[in-house]
């Protein structure tokens, strides 16, 4: 059985044990360690045993992934704890700084799509009927492939302009709608 503290809080937990307090499946635990997301020790039976600070690497990976970040990102951001010991608030406080530009750029990016989604987004499909008066003839197509409007947003730009942008353009945040061609510059 798992070593107990002083207040009869078990230090490690089983893999099934941590499961149930995450809310993650056994296979899905299975695999974040092979990734070297989370890590364990094992018995001399060959069981998993995982230390309580694992809940909270649990927890960090879940709530990562569900705002789209990448494994590979999330075991870069993890790699920056401290091993063989609980991470402290200060190391997690690290952790989120290294991450605060990706996602304020997420979020703007999100803001844009949110804004614009039934506008035009510069896609060039000409679907909309919106579209033929903002992008008479796909004029927009020789700007580049994709959303010229809602472009990806640089994390390391701390302007929250989209990377495609001319240094003069107004970002569509600032516009509700798709400026008419001619009207001013665009993205």
């Amino acid at each position: 059985m798992a070593e107990s503290t002083a207040r009869g809080i078990r230090k490690e937990l089983t893999i099934g044990e941590l499961a149930e307090r995450s809310g993650v499946a056994t296979s899905t635990l299975r695999f974040y360690e092979k990734e070297g997301l989370i890590h364990s020790r094992r018995t001399s039976g060959n069981q998993r045993r995982y230390g309580r600070d694992m809940l909270r690497r649990v927890a960090f990976i879940k709530v990562s992934q569900g705002v789209g970040i990448s494994l590979s990102d999330i075991r870069g951001a993890l790699a920056v704890l401290p091993e063989g010991r609980t991470p402290t608030r200060a190391d997690w406080g690290t952790l989120s700084q290294g991450w605060e530009r990706e996602l304020t750029a997420r979020i703007t990016v999100l803001m844009r799509l949110r804004d614009n989604l039934t506008g035009c987004i510069g896609c060039g499909c000409l679907s909309l009927d919106l579209c033929p008066l903002v992008n008479p003839g796909d004029a927009m197509a020789a700007q580049g492939p994709g959303a010229r409007l809602l472009a990806v947003v640089d994390p390391a730009d701390a302007s929250g302009a989209p990377q495609d942008c001319e240094p003069d353009c107004v970002p569509p945040e600032t516009e509700p709608e798709c400026a008419p061609p001619g009207s001013g510059p665009a993205c």
